[in-house]
C-alpha cells in the first residue's frame, strides 16, 4: 500500500479542513428542513390547493436552482482553466483561480442546502398535488438521478468514485435544467 492510499485511509470519510463546514451546512439545512416540514404539515387542504401555496413550493425550487447553480459554476470554471486561449492571460488565470477556490470550498456545503431545498420542493409538490405532467416527470426523474451524487461525492474524498460523481451530476444537472426551463 502506497502513502497516498495510507493518508487516505487514515482522513475519515470527510477531509478535515472542509469537515466543519460540511457538518454546519448539515445542521443548517436539518433546521431549515424541520422548520419548513413543520410549517408545511400545519397547513389546511384548502391552503394546500391554492395558487399561494404554488408559489410556495416554487420558491423553494428557486432557492435550489441558486444554490446549484453555484455549485455547478465549480465544473464550469474548472473547463474554463483548461481552455487554450487563456494561456498568455496571467491576470485572468489568477483571477480565475481564486474563484475557483472559493466554489471548489463552498461546493459541497452549498450543495447540502440545495438538496434540502430540493427535498422541501419535492414534499410541497407532492403535498400540492402531483400531476402526470412533462414538468412533474422531469422533475422526479432528475430527483432519482440525484440520488448518487451526494453518496459519489463521500466516495469522491476516498478516489473510489471512478468519476461517478462528475457523471451523475452531469445527468443531474441536464435533467435539472429541463426542469427548471422548459
Amino acid at each position: 500500500m502506497n502513502t497516498r492510499a495510507i493518508k487516505v485511509q487514515k482522513q475519515g470519510w470527510i477531509p478535515k479542513k472542509e469537515r466543519i463546514w460540511v457538518i454546519v451546512a448539515i445542521i443548517i439545512a436539518a433546521a431549515i428542513m424541520l422548520w419548513e416540514l413543520r410549517g408545511l404539515l400545519q397547513l389546511s387542504l384548502t391552503t394546500l390547493h391554492s395558487k399561494q401555496f404554488e408559489h410556495t413550493f416554487k420558491d423553494f425550487g428557486s432557492n435550489a436552482r441558486i444554490a446549484l447553480f453555484f455549485v455547478l459554476a465549480y465544473y464550469v470554471l474548472l473547463r474554463v482553466m483548461k481552455l487554450r486561449y487563456l494561456k498568455g492571460q496571467a491576470k485572468v488565470k489568477k483571477w480565475l483561480s481564486t474563484l475557483l477556490r472559493f466554489a471548489r470550498r463552498w461546493h459541497t456545503p452549498v450543495a447540502i442546502l440545495a438538496i434540502a431545498f430540493i427535498i422541501l420542493h419535492t414534499v410541497a409538490v407532492f403535498m400540492h398535488g402531483f400531476k402526470f405532467d412533462f414538468n412533474n416527470i422531469s422533475g422526479l426523474l432528475s430527483l432519482i438521478v440525484l440520488l448518487p451524487v451526494p453518496i459519489s461525492g463521500l466516495f469522491r474524498y476516498q478516489r473510489m468514485d471512478r468519476k461517478w460523481h462528475l457523471r451523475s451530476g452531469v445527468a443531474f444537472a441536464i435533467l435539472f435544467l429541463i426542469h427548471s426551463f422548459l
